[in-house]
């Protein structure tokens, strides 16, 4: 009986995270209400096919690094430099969780990618975004979504 009263209370506190995978012209539409469109030059379409190349979409993706860092969410933010892991880390520049980057909730996601562009580089600290939006017409990105 003790055992079967521990299962229950562990099953409770296992938090299962849900991916969540947003459509283009969902995201559309909340990239829009952030005011992503034309921050710091980029288009509404650079920020949509960034985040398709970087996570499909995927609220939940992550992606193991070589060096050892993890990639988090919609955006594939890194914890080596922008977010906190479990572990104490001397960078965290978002001030952020890693697990707050891979919730429905983009805020916290959308705060880290503009400090990011503000930051660096602009979006070519995106791989995905080098190598498959930069220099593109991305207009296509937006059509058909009820966005300016």
């Amino acid at each position: 009986m003790k055992a079967a009263s521990i299962l229950v209370l562990m099953g409770c506190l296992v938090t299962v995270v849900e991916p969540k995978i947003y459509t283009r012209c969902k995201l559309a539409k909340i990239f829009s209400r952030a005011n992503l469109d034309n921050y710091r030059g980029f288009s509404l379409g650079n920020w949509i096919c960034m985040a398709y190349y970087e996570s499909h979409y995927n609220t939940t993706a992550q992606t193991q690094l070589q060096d050892g860092s993890t990639d988090y969410g919609i955006f594939q933010i890194n914890s080596d430099t922008w977010c906190r892991n479990t572990k104490l880390q001397e960078k965290n520049h978002c001030h952020v969780a890693c697990s707050a980057l891979m919730t429905d909730d983009l805020t916290d996601a959308i705060i880290c990618a503009k400090k990011i562009v503000k930051e660096t580089d602009g979006m070519n600290y995106w791989q995905g975004w080098k190598k498959n939006c930069e220099g593109r017409d991305l207009s296509e990105w937006k059509k058909g979504c009820e966005v300016s």
